[in-house]
């Protein structure tokens, strides 16, 4: 079980929001790379970050930092980046400075075609970030709530060719109240590609009860406020999370 230590960009600083609120952001660093050294240092197999401005905009706002954050882990620890991927070029772009995994999420609802060609174009390096809410589908920045189902959607993108699913309950992210475990466990087991939990980690315990599902298609989870905040200590629950995968 990977546990996935998040950085959220927003103006070149690293900050965490809550229900993806850009106006609700709390600023918890302004130096990234500082952060990104500080989880890999702590044990992180695998760093996520998201350009925040960029998800906005549309294209990418946040280049300079991440730029420097690969420059600094990318060759010690996998970077997976979300926000503002819209296009091929902007990929190959990532890819060339040393990213390891790009995530489309609003693009591939709005897009789908777009999703198939990066899935075509870069094998294994895709996934696709699923944002749900009451199990549909939301974008633009969760401000609208679609007709897609989660899981239907899901199984479509699977047959592109992703390399796996990121699953948000809007609901739990950054609300530090637990991990939509149910729900989760649900798309897992619907599809044959890995989920990747996020929104609403929060201690140990919920470590515990993703490790208990790990088998049901659950490779990792992504953390941010409750590391930031201190409710977690990272590296004792990735040592957790090791342990309990080994058991």
């Amino acid at each position: 079980m990977l546990l996935i230590p998040a950085i959220d960009l927003k103006d070149g600083q690293c900050v965490r929001l809550k229900q993806g609120v850009m106006s609700d952001a709390t600023v918890f660093s302004d130096d990234p790379v500082k952060v990104a050294l500080h989880w890999r240092d702590q044990g992180a197999r695998r760093l996520h970050l998201v350009d925040l401005n960029g998800a906005f905009a549309g294209k990418p706002k946040n280049l300079s930092v991440i730029r420097d954050i690969l420059a600094a882990v990318g060759d010690d620890m996998p970077v997976q980046l979300g926000g503002g991927i819209r296009d091929l070029d902007t990929i190959e772009k990532y890819f060339d400075l040393g990213l390891k995994y790009v995530i489309i999420g609003t693009a591939a609802v709005k897009n789908p075609g777009f999703l198939h060609d990066a899935c075509d174009a870069f094998p294994g390096q895709v996934i696709v970030g699923l944002d749900a809410k009451d199990g549909m589908v939301a974008i633009d920045g969760w401000a609208k709530v679609t007709s897609h189902n989660v899981i239907d959607l899901a199984k479509r993108f699977e047959d592109y060719g992703v390399n796996s699913v990121i699953y948000t309950d809007i609901g739990r992210d950054g609300m530090m109240n637990g991990v939509n475990i149910d729900a989760t466990v649900k798309l897992a087991q619907a599809l044959t590609v890995p989920v990747i939990a996020s929104g609403g980690l929060t201690d140990l315990e919920d470590v515990r009860k993703l490790c208990e599902v790990e088998a049901e298609g659950i490779e990792g989870a992504i953390t941010g406020r409750a590391i930031y905040e201190g409710s977690i200590d990272f590296a004792a629950a990735q040592d957790l999370a090791d342990e309990l995968s080994e058991a």
